[in-house]
């Protein structure tokens, strides 16, 4: 009895955890459209400023995300860490130094940079100028859990 108790109580107690891990952002996938950056709230951050443009899976990835980060003169966008996603960020204006697993490159407007997942990364405004850019990420069901 004991066996078969454990065997219904032990997935339901941990399924918040996995649920919470692998959630989608949203219930309802996401739908075509256009996100007008103009019409996306911009949130003051310490270092520049950023607009969510979205965050839902779609009919083919657990999560898709979109934001658009200004990074001011000289700032960084934090401290190097790991992404469990891949990630491609696409430079609209000013320059960016891309920093991954102890690696670094110039990147300028209209340059793409491509972080594969687990790298170790972060951006870094190395312009006089703010730098502008598109960052989008996606969760698949073969992205790590942890």
């Amino acid at each position: 009895m004991k066996k078969l108790l454990l065997s219904f109580a032990l997935p339901t107690l941990c399924l918040p955890v996995v649920a919470e891990s692998a959630a989608p952002a949203s219930p309802e996938p996401l739908a075509s459209g256009v996100f007008n950056v103009s019409q996306l709230p911009a949130t003051p951050t310490p270092v520049g400023m950023r607009r969510e443009a979205f965050d839902a899976r779609t009919a083919t990835v657990d999560k898709i995300h979109c934001h658009i980060t200004t990074l001011n003169a000289g700032a960084s966008s934090g401290t190097p860490r790991k992404h469990l996603q891949e990630e491609i960020i696409i430079i609209k204006e000013g320059t960016v130094e891309a920093n991954w697993d102890g690696q670094s490159k110039v990147a300028n407007a209209g340059d793409v940079i491509f972080f594969a997942a687990n790298a170790v990364t972060h951006l870094r405004n190395v312009g006089t100028t703010p730098a502008t850019y598109y960052v989008v990420y996606y969760f698949t069901p073969l992205t790590a859990k942890e």
